[in-house]
């Protein structure tokens, strides 16, 4: 009997230091593994956070020439610039200021910190400016949502100031905060000076940062376009069109700004969209008001005849599911966190392709909206763009141990027991003797 329970117990201590020697991992090791990335998909579940914008080649852009003294082309939907034109000179912007007086008005407008019907009072500064004007008076009372259609309709220098002084108690204090903004935007070729765009030094833009900032004030306030796109506005009796000429067209363009200095030139800032894609185009610095309608409808046109916005990844699009270790749940599907558009010629739309790259598991407890994994956006092999994967759901932690770790114990209490009840046994026979 005695040696039968030896034998046993040999047999117990056996067994786990066998599976605790041929499984460590199972029953230590916390660590996660990742799988190699699956094979790239072509453009079907995914979405992404967006990386730098590739370049875009193979398209006919030698073929193309703005009379003007710089140019842009941006896809607005990817950043995507598909034609440049002297991008980086720096050239005063005129009424193209007006852009980011507008931008940081509707910024104030949705922190709530001013509010449509809000009245402000006309200073002398205001009234006494000249160049174009929405010709309100001195002392008046007027809504801020008149003061931003005057800007964005009449191109209002007056409507500036008193939108300016309103806002930040002085046009000067107005002014830092747009160069604030402007370096937030990262338009690092770009300095303001006032309000309005009349000629000032140390005042310029390129029409690279002018694209930019277009994208980024229709991507904040795509709202705004509403006063961009409206033909003519009428104040205190006097009637004044737009000077975008492009409006009138019926080619889909619903905004932006025009300019005009004598040092400068004649500038147009145009945003058309078009079957879910939306152009931007900037011209800077024509010689003539005539020129610059056609020109930039003429880069508006390029950009939709020759290119597609491939949407590779919806926001909250699913991939997975992923397999949990110790969680209530053994599964969680992971959603992408913002989406991700890639521009590309006609005809190359297959050339898109998302490759999600999951973990072969992820451990408990797990939060939502927690970063977990990556979604790499390829054109043509090449990652151009990368957005996060978030857990869709909470997984809490299970109470129940792993089964490697179970089995341990088991066997572990096994031991102890065995142990203990040989013991008391072996004091039980030597009683007897």
């Amino acid at each position: 009997m005695r040696i039968g329970f030896r034998k046993y117990i040999s047999i117990c201590l056996v067994s786990a230091a066998v599976l605790v020697m041929t499984c460590p991992g199972l029953v230590f090791s916390k660590a996660t593994k990742t799988t190699k990335p699956a094979k790239a998909t072509q453009k079907t579940s995914p979405q992404t956070h967006e990386s730098k914008a590739a370049p875009t080649t193979g398209t006919p852009q030698d073929a193309l020439h703005c009379d003007a003294q710089a140019a842009v082309l941006m896809d607005a939907l990817t950043g995507q610039v598909l034609y440049e034109q002297n991008p980086a000179l720096r050239i005063p912007p005129a009424s193209f200021v007006k852009v980011m007086t507008l931008y940081l008005a509707h910024d104030a407008l949705r922190a709530g910190q001013m509010k449509l019907d809000d009245m402000v009072t006309v200073s002398e500064k205001a009234w006494r400016i000249q160049g174009s004007k929405m010709f309100i008076k001195v002392g008046e009372r007027v809504k801020v949502e008149d003061l931003l259609k005057g800007i964005a309709i009449a191109s209002g220098n007056d409507a500036c100031i008193a939108l300016a002084e309103h806002m930040a108690g002085s046009e000067e204090t107005f002014v830092m905060k747009m160069n604030e903004k402007a370096r937030l935007l990262g338009l690092k070729e770009t300095h303001f000076n006032n309000s309005h765009g009349m000629p000032v030094d140390d005042q310029y833009t390129t029409a690279m940062d002018m694209a930019t900032l277009a994208r980024r004030y229709v991507e904040d306030h795509p709202g705004a376009l509403a006063l961009h796109s409206a033909t003519e506005y009428e104040y205190n009796g006097i009637r004044q069109g737009n000077r975008n000429t492009l409006l009138q067209k019926n080619i889909g363009v619903d905004g932006l700004k025009t300019g005009h200095v004598e040092e400068s030139g004649y500038h147009l800032a145009a945003t058309a969209k078009r079957d879910g894609q939306r152009m931007i185009a900037v011209v800077m610095g024509c010689d003539k008001v005539k020129k610059r309608a056609p020109e930039a409808q003429k880069l508006l046109e390029y950009g939709f005849k020759n290119f597609s916005t491939v949407e590779a990844v919806k926001k909250g699009a699913s991939f997975g599911p992923v397999h949990v270790r110790r969680g209530k749940e053994k599964a969680v599907l992971l959603v992408a966190d913002g989406e991700a558009r890639v521009t590309v010629p006609k005809g190359k739309e297959s050339s898109v392709s998302v490759l999600p790259q999951l973990p072969s598991f992820i451990v408990a407890p797990v939060k939502q909206g927690q970063a977990m994994a990556k979604a790499a956006v390829q054109l043509d092999g090449k990652m151009v763009k990368e957005v996060n994967l978030l857990a869709s759901v909470n997984v809490e932690k299970s109470l129940i141990p792993p089964w490697p770790v179970l089995v341990v114990g088991i066997l572990g209490l096994a031991v102890v027991g065995g142990g203990a009840l040989w013991w008391l046994r072996r004091r039980q026979t030597k009683k007897t003797y």
